[in-house]
Formats: C-alpha cells, structure tokens, sequence
C-alpha cells in the first residue's frame, strides 16, 4: 500500500458493530459494553478523551447501537460517529440510570477490558442483576481476524519499522546512551510515517537479559550484543519488530545463540498455518531452544496479535488451543536472555495466509555488526 489509506467509512463501522452484536448472542450474553479505548475506535471511529465521566457504547442483539456520552462531548461524538444514536446525560445527573435503562435491568454483558473500575462497579450498584465478564474471556476474536483494508495497513506499519532498522543500524553505538539510540529510533518511526511511538527498547549488555528494559543512561560498549524492539502506529495500526544486532564482532558463544535464537523464530513462523493451534506456534519456537539447552532462558510467550494495539489477542503460548485462521496477525518473538550478560531476540509480525503465513516484516535475521 502507498500513500495514506482510504479511512473507513460509516457503513464498515456499521458492519463491525453489528458483527459484535452477533458474536455476543453466540457467546451467550445479553450484549456488549464498551468503554473509551481501542475496542470504541475500531467498532466505531470515535476516540474521545478517557476521563472519570462515563461513555459507553452499548450494543444489543436485534437492537440499534446507542452510544452514552457526557452531554459536554456529544458534539464531538455526533461528529466522529454521525450515524450512532446518542444518549447523553449531564454533570449532576446518574449516568448508569441513562445506561440502565438500555440493559433493562439484568442480563450477562461483555465489558471492554479497559473499562474504569469506577464505571463498572456504578453499574453493578445501579442494576445489581446484571452480571459482567471481560471481552478478552468472551470475545477474543472480536478484533483478531483482520479484513484487507486493516492487513493493508499493518502491512504499511511494518514496512516502515522495517525501514527504521534499515536506517539505525547505521548509526553509531558504542560511546552513545541506549537513551540516544532509542530517540533515533523514535525519531526514524515519525519519518517513516508513524503517528505514534509506543516503545523504543535498546537494551545493551547485560540489560538485554531483560525483555521489557526500558532505555536508560547506560553506554552501549564495544562488544556489546543490544536488542532492538519498537513500534508504535501508522494509519492506525501497530507495528512491532526485533533485531538483535553486536557492536563490534561478537564471540562464538553470542554468535552461536543467536542462530538458536534464529533458528527458533524460523521455526515458529512454518509452524503457522490455518487449523494449527495457537499452542503449535510456541510449542515450535521452543522445542528448538530447549533441545539446544537454554529452555530456562526463554521466559515468555512466543507472540501476541496486533491490530490498532500493538498487544491483544490471539497469544501464543502453551495451553491456547484456538485454532489459527487467515487474517490473524500477530508476533513471532522467541528469545534467550541469560541473566548479568546478554540477551537475543528476534520477532516478526506474521499474518496467517489460505496456505500459511506471511511475515509483515523482512529485513535480515541475521546477527548484524554494528559501530
């Protein structure tokens, strides 16, 4: 895809909606609730600001949607969401008697994860017979099979953070804080057409034995093996990649866990195929680490779904037996981190396809020498 996308229009929100209505009359429940968050922007466009004042999208199987807005943002909500029925309510007035009323009284509702619990527990207290379960647990899917126009644009997001590793792995490293890469990192995410920048991991050293380390005032040192991580989103849709690179030629032993690393993630992406289960994709990436000897060191999943957040379902991990359908996305990231010393990780977003899976990123996985 080239150039900015097409948005969405009226009747594709429409459809989604309509569609989660469905899903929740299959699931069992009386309808779904949704709080400010990425579930509202996807079902609807709208994102307003998250504030102590309750919004809330309802819907109801058979029923027209209806959107409760505070009466002070509802020119907002009318303008991003023209076709969306609105009730609003007014500083001083019960907003869970306005959202009552459309629940009738009981009933079992999805909630949106994000869901303040200062807005769930009003509801409790104003409808106590009505009973709520997160959308995770309900709706897993809701969001996790992708249509073209979403595969487009996470096609697009991973481009340009595949042209952002194209780009720092020029730069120089060794006498420069993780903190300085990272801001280069972030500053080639915005070129590259991102509107947003969720994470810039640059973990150096010993630092790359943790996965989530924050870049910090560290100096990235001549030997050094530095774990890159980041992503964030364009057109609304998340990017997420790894590369491991060393500063420097590195040793056989860091040479060496690298390939597993390689090697393991190689496996998990021809692990994905439609039928397989979630389970089969970290089963393969860590069957491959294990035999080589450092299963202890890989210590989380092996990937999570993208879509307008860069984590959500479906996860890959042991245990999750959901099968694999095309148009899933998610990450592929297996990783060693041997603690005081280093670490290595490499991740793809990989999409599952009729007959497979294709990456959404591409650049090298090999070990790559950097200044």
């Amino acid at each position: 895809m080239t150039g900015t996308p097409a948005p969405f229009t009226a009747g594709d929100y429409e459809a989604r909606m309509r569609r989660a209505a469905d899903a929740a009359a299959d699931a069992g429940l009386d309808g779904v609730l949704v709080a400010p968050g990425p579930d509202l922007v996807w079902l609807t466009g709208y994102r307003p600001v998250e504030t102590e004042r309750l919004t809330v999208l309802v819907l109801r199987p058979g029923q027209d949607p209806v959107l409760v807005v505070p009466t002070l943002e509802a020119p907002d909500a009318a303008a991003a969401a023209p076709t969306l029925a609105l009730r609003d309510w007014t500083d001083g007035k019960d907003p869970y008697e306005a959202t009552g009323a459309l629940l009738a009284g009981s009933g079992r509702f999805g909630v949106s994860d994000n869901t303040w619990a200062l807005h769930l527990l009003g509801l409790q207290k104003r409808l106590p017979d009505t009973r709520y379960v997160a959308l995770t647990e309900a709706l897993p899917m809701l969001r996790g099979v992708k249509d073209a126009a979403e595969l487009d644009r996470l096609a697009a997001a991973g481009a340009a953070a595949d042209a952002t590793y194209e780009e720092i792995r020029k730069v120089p490293f060794a006498g420069r804080r993780e903190t300085d890469v990272a801001a280069d990192v972030a500053a080639l995410l915005r070129q590259f057409g991102h509107s947003q920048v969720d994470f810039t991991i640059v973990a150096s050293g010993p630092n790359g034995a943790n996965p989530h380390h924050e870049a910090g005032d560290r100096v990235i040192e001549r030997g050094d093996m530095v774990v890159l991580d980041f992503g964030g989103l364009k057109h609304g849709y998340g990017s997420d990649t790894s590369r491991t690179v060393h500063v420097g030629e590195p040793d056989d032993e860091e040479r060496a866990v690298h390939d597993i690393v390689r090697e393991a993630q190689e496996a998990g992406f021809r692990a994905v195929r439609p039928g397989a289960a979630c389970q089969d994709v970290d089963r393969a990436a860590r069957a491959v680490i294990t035999e080589a000897g450092y299963g202890e060191y890989f210590i989380h999943r092996t990937g999570h779904g993208i879509g307008v957040t860069t984590h959500e379902p479906p996860y890959m991990i042991e245990g999750e037996e959901l099968p694999l359908v095309p148009g899933m996305c998610f990450s592929v990231e297996p990783g060693i981190y041997l603690p005081g010393r280093f670490g290595v990780r490499i991740e793809d977003i990989v999409t599952v396809t009729e007959d497979g899976g294709r990456r959404l990123n591409t650049t090298s996985r090999e070990l790559v020498i950097v200044d």
